[in-house]
C-alpha cells in the first residue's frame, strides 16, 4: 500500500489556505467564542472559517458528521455532492439525516440538518454524480474538497480533479472497524497514487453495503477529516499531509504510516475514465442475453423444484448478508473465492449457473469472470436479490 520511494520533504507547516473574512458580528462572536478564546484559533483563524468555501462529497457515513462538524465550526460556504436518496439503513450512521427523512434526497436532508444547526452556513447543492465531466468545475468553485466516497473510481477522480486544480482535498475511508485519515495535495506532497498507485481488482474490496461498517467509526474519521480541513484553512498545526492516520475501533488504537510522493510519476494533466482505469464491468459485459429477471428466477426454480431443469443459483454476496436474507436454494461462494480463483472447482462447465449477489454489481462481476475463465452456461439475477424481493418474496427483508 504505502510506497517505498525516497521521501521529498513535506512542509511541517502549511500557510492559511483562506483568506480572513471583515470583521464577525455579534452574533458570531457569541456563537464562536470557544474557538476565539484558543490562542492557535482565535479571530484571525475564525475569520478564515467563515469566508472559506468547502465541498463534502457525500452526505452518508463519512459526509454526515463531517458536514455538522463544519457548519458547526463556522465554515461559510459548505458544497455537498450527493445524487442518492435517504434510506432507513442509513440511519444506523448517517447521523445528518433522521426517519422522517426517509426518502427525500439526501443533500436536501443535510441542508436542513445544517441550517438546524448554524443558519449562517451558506449551504449549496449539486445532485449530481460526480464524474470526470463535471469535476473540475465543481472543484473550481471551493477552496478544499473532503472526499467521504465509498468507491474507488471516484477517490481516484477526486484525486486528479484536484490535482490539476493544485487543490489540497482531505481524503477518509472505512471498512467494518477500520478508518483512514490523510490529506492529499500533489503542490506540496504526495497524492493518493503515492498511496495506491494501482487500484484493487474489481470487486475485490466489498463496499461498506456489502461489507458492513460499524456506525460509531464514521464518527471518528469524519471528525477527524474536519480537524484536517480546519487546519488548513487557518494554517494551524501539521497537517496529515505525509501520513495515513489510521484508527482500528475494535481494538481501540490510532497508528500512522507514512506515505512519499513517487519522484518518477508523471503529473496529471487530464482526467480519464476511472472505471475502466478500477476495472468495473462495463454495461455490455451484462448483456440481455447473460442476465435473468427476478420472475424469470422463479420461474427456472419452480422447474428444477419439479424436475423439469437443472442449474446452480450461486450466492456470491458474503456471510453475513446471506444470513440476513437468501434465495432458498442457492449456495452461498462469496465473490471473493471465485475471482481469486479459489472456488472454480465448486463451478461446473456443464451446467447453467445462476449468479446473484445484493443488487447485481458484484455478480455482474464473477460473471465477467467466469466467461474470461472459459465458462459458458452463465448468467446472473438482474437486480440481485433486492429484486428478488421487491417482486417475488416481498415479505423477506433487506438491507
Amino acid at each position: 500500500m504505502a510506497s517505498t520511494f525516497t521521501a521529498t520533504a513535506v512542509p511541517a507547516t502549511l500557510d492559511p489556505l483562506v483568506e480572513p473574512a471583515d470583521a464577525l458580528t455579534a452574533e458570531e462572536v457569541e456563537r464562536y467564542s470557544r474557538h476565539l478564546i484558543i490562542p492557535e484559533i482565535g479571530t484571525l483563524g475564525q475569520r478564515r472559517l467563515k469566508n472559506a468555501r468547502v465541498l463534502v462529497i457525500g452526505a452518508g457515513g463519512l459526509g454526515s458528521p463531517a458536514l455538522l462538524y463544519l457548519a458547526a465550526a463556522g465554515v461559510g460556504t459548505l458544497g455537498i455532492i450527493d445524487d442518492d436518496a435517504v434510506d432507513l439503513s442509513n440511519l444506523q450512521r448517517q447521523v445528518i439525516h433522521g426517519v422522517a427523512d426517509v426518502g427525500r434526497s439526501k443533500i436536501e436532508s443535510a441542508r436542513d440538518s445544517i441550517a438546524a444547526l448554524n443558519p449562517l452556513v451558506d449551504v449549496r447543492l449539486h445532485n449530481v454524480r460526480l464524474d470526470a465531466s463535471n469535476a473540475l468545475e465543481l472543484f473550481a468553485e471551493y477552496d478544499l474538497i473532503l472526499d467521504g466516497a465509498d468507491n474507488f473510481a471516484t477517490r481516484y477522480l477526486v484525486n486528479d480533479a484536484a490535482a490539476i486544480l493544485g487543490k489540497p482535498y482531505v481524503w477518509g475511508s472505512i471498512f467494518r472497524f477500520d478508518g483512514q485519515v490523510s490529506v492529499f495535495w500533489e503542490k506540496h506532497g504526495p497524492s493518493y497514487r503515492d498511496l495506491y498507485p494501482e487500484a484493487p481488482p474489481a470487486g475485490s474490496v466489498p463496499s461498506c453495503g456489502e461489507g458492513g461498517v460499524f456506525g460509531m467509526l464514521c464518527a471518528a474519521v469524519g471528525s477527524l477529516m474536519v480537524t484536517e480541513a480546519v487546519k488548513l484553512i487557518t494554517g494551524v498545526g501539521r497537517s496529515l499531509l505525509g501520513r495515513v492516520a489510521l484508527f482500528d475501533a475494535l481494538g481501540g488504537s490510532w497508528r500512522e504510516i507514512k506515505v512519499a510522493r513517487d519522484p518518477a510519476a508523471e503529473r496529471i494533466t487530464e482526467l480519464t475514465d476511472y472505471e475502466a482505469f478500477c476495472g468495473i464491468v462495463p454495461e455490455e459485459a451484462t448483456a440481455k442475453e447473460n442476465t435473468v429477471t427476478a420472475t424469470q428466477l422463479a420461474t427456472m426454480l419452480a422447474s428444477r423444484t419439479a424436475g423439469l431443469k437443472d442449474f446452480d443459483l450461486v450466492d456470491v454476496r458474503e456471510p453475513g448478508e446471506h444470513d440476513i436474507v437468501r434465495i432458498d436454494g442457492s449456495v452461498l461462494i462469496p465473490q471473493g473465492r471465485i475471482l481469486a480463483g479459489e472456488a472454480w472447482t465448486e463451478l461446473p462447465q456443464d451446467k447453467d449457473i445462476v449468479f446473484h449477489c445484493k443488487a447485481g454489481t458484484r455478480s455482474a462481476a464473477v460473471l465477467a469472470a467466469a466467461r474470461k475463465a472459459g465458462y459458458q452456461r452463465v448468467s446472473h439475477l438482474d437486480g440481485g436479490i433486492l429484486a428478488w424481493v421487491r417482486e417475488v418474496e416481498p415479505g423477506k427483508p433487506v438491507y
